[in-house]
């Protein structure tokens, strides 16, 4: 898999090409370190930075464009509003009263957590969904994305020299 995503950015250089990586919702950063700190042979630091800053880059175009994009697409179609308002009622309800106990801090909790369909597009889908002002949001969202690169990368790093061991 890894070879693939490499391939789609071969003639990109290497800190755009982590930028891009960790930007896609999919991979992350939890791709985007490894792939930087083994493949790239980028320095630890600069593979976590590039990688923070790719994933909460899409973060904040996901805080900033889906409020004015669902309002936009309510005023056109009353279908459309009815599922917007649906949509976030039934999700409030779900979460079982949780982002009432843990308020906003539940946003810093989904994006340090680096494991898939959790993380940091998470917590930004779950900041705008549950109304959370960007003024929260936005730092608990970069806090808990450092911390989520932070644990990417010792798990990478930790890994790498464990082989390097017992090879």
């Amino acid at each position: 898999m890894h070879d693939i995503i490499i391939s789609w950015f071969q003639y990109f250089p290497r800190e755009l090409a982590t930028f891009l990586i960790a930007a896609i919702p999919v991979t992350e950063l939890r791709a985007s370190i490894p792939l930087a700190y083994e493949a790239y042979e980028m320095p630890a630091f600069f593979a976590w930075f590039w990688s923070v800053a790719g994933t909460f880059f899409t973060m904040l175009v996901i805080v900033l464009a889906l409020d004015p994009i669902a309002k936009w697409l309510s005023g056109y179609s009353e279908w459309l509003k009815n599922f917007f308002s649906w949509l976030f009622e039934h999700t409030r309800k779900r979460t079982n009263g949780k982002m009432e106990k843990y308020e906003s801090w539940a946003i810093f909790i989904l994006a340090a957590t680096p494991i898939p369909l959790v993380g940091g597009m998470t917590g930004a889908l779950a900041a705008f969904v549950f109304g959370i002002s960007l003024k929260k949001s936005v730092p608990l969202l970069l806090l808990g994305t450092m911390l989520s690169g932070g644990i990417v990368l010792f798990l990478t790093v930790g890994y790498e020299k464990l082989r390097l061991i017992f090879s």
